[in-house]
Parts: C-alpha cells; structure tokens; sequence
C-alpha cells in the first residue's frame, strides 16, 4: 500500500461494489457540476475527440478538473486522469473516495522533503499506460489577483520526456464565482471551459521559452486577453 494515497487503484477497482459506488458517484458529480455551472464547452483549433493528451489549465478552485472532466465524452473521460495533490484528493473518507476510485487521480505528494515518489515519473507512467492527464502548471490554486501564477517547471519537464503528446491549454471561465473561497455552498453561475489549440515542445526550445509559449496559449483563450498580463 502506498503510505501516500491508501489503497491502490488496482485494489479498489477489484471490489465490484467498490467499483459501482465509483461509478455511481462519478455520475452524480457529472451531472451535479453541469446543472450548477450549465458548462459549455468551446473548442478553438483542435476536435473534441481525439488522441491521448495533456489538458492543462489555470486553477482557481478545487472543483477544476471536474468541469473538465465532466464536458469530456464518455471515452475521453474513461482514459482521463487529474493530477491531484495527495495530502487533499488521497486520504480517507469521501474526498480520499473521489480522488482515488471515482477519478482515477494521479495523487502528487506536495512536500518535497518528504517526498518519496518524483512527479514527473508518475505522470509520465500514467501516460505510458495510454491514459491522458488534467493538470495545473500554476502548481497551486491562485487565491491573488493575478491572472496566472508563474507556470512551475512540471509541465516543461513531462514535455521532454513524453514529446510526442499533444499538450492542450484550457481555459475555465468563472468557476471561482461559483465556489468562492470559504464557501461550501455553490452559486449557480454559468461557466466555460475554452479548450485551445495543442503545443509541443519544439527543437531545441528552452525552458523558459517553452513555459512562456504554454502561458501565452493558456492566457489567449480568455474572454478577454487584452486584459491579459
């Protein structure tokens, strides 16, 4: 068992019953999500079915990933996995549940001195397993006024090692409106998730190079990128 994230996917998904609640359970979010926020999807230079990718995205609440996840067709949501924080997604209880048996989530230990798995592996293994991710390169929820936070070097870092995957910047409009911070009751505001055309990293592209292209993509897909800075 791994001390991070309890009980391996493996294991849950052997549990039939385990398996239907987790069935279940992903349908009742699915549906609950897009009553609250009437979802709507645009897809800007790239089809909504496709191949195995790497959605990233600004964060600005917990329930992000599920508004991605939830506007994916049935197969995309099948073989696509979020990039979780453990210490919130991977413990026991209801979240532990949804983190770990409904979603399927790559759980990332976020102390680094305590660290006892690399990230990148993790996530490049996932993908090697032929599933795609839902990630955020903020590193953290962005809780400041500003648009983006500084990209961490996670996503560089999967781009050089899994080079030929498609990675596809997806901006969520107004989910932070719906969940505030603090907040435990939801507000029924309509939301959108603005999926953008897919980046690879190029020949010889540095780093910051590289993280300054994926930011001015992600940033491009506002309502109003004018506004960008």
């Amino acid at each position: 068992m791994d001390k991070a994230t309890g009980p391996s996917v493996t294991q849950a998904r052997a549990n039939p019953l385990r398996r239907l609640a987790a069935g279940i359970t992903g349908t009742a979010i699915r549906t609950f999500a897009r009553l609250i926020t009437a979802v709507q999807a645009e897809w800007r230079g790239i089809e909504p079915y496709g191949g195995q990718r790497i959605y990233f995205a600004n964060h600005n609440s917990n329930g992000d990933f599920i508004l991605i996840w939830s506007v994916l067709s049935d197969q995309q949501r099948r073989r696509t996995r979020p990039v979780a924080a453990a210490d919130y997604w991977g413990g026991r209880g209801i979240k532990g549940f949804v983190g770990r048996d409904v979603f399927n989530a790559v759980l990332i230990q976020r102390d680094r001195e305590n660290r006892d798995t690399d990230p990148i592996a993790q996530m490049a293994g996932a993908l090697d397993q032929g599933q795609s991710l839902i990630l955020f390169p903020e590193g953290t929820r962005n809780l400041t006024d500003d648009i983006l936070l500084p990209f961490k070097t996670g996503l560089y870092h999967l781009a050089t090692q899994r080079p030929d995957i498609d990675m596809v910047p997806v901006w969520i409009e107004n989910l932070n409106r719906v969940m505030p911070k603090g907040e435990i009751i939801p507000v029924p505001i309509m939301c959108k998730t603005i999926f953008g055309a897919p980046l690879r990293l190029e020949p010889g592209e540095s780093r910051d190079d590289f993280l300054a292209r994926s930011r001015d993509a992600l940033l491009a897909l506002r309502p109003n990128p004018a506004e960008a800075g």
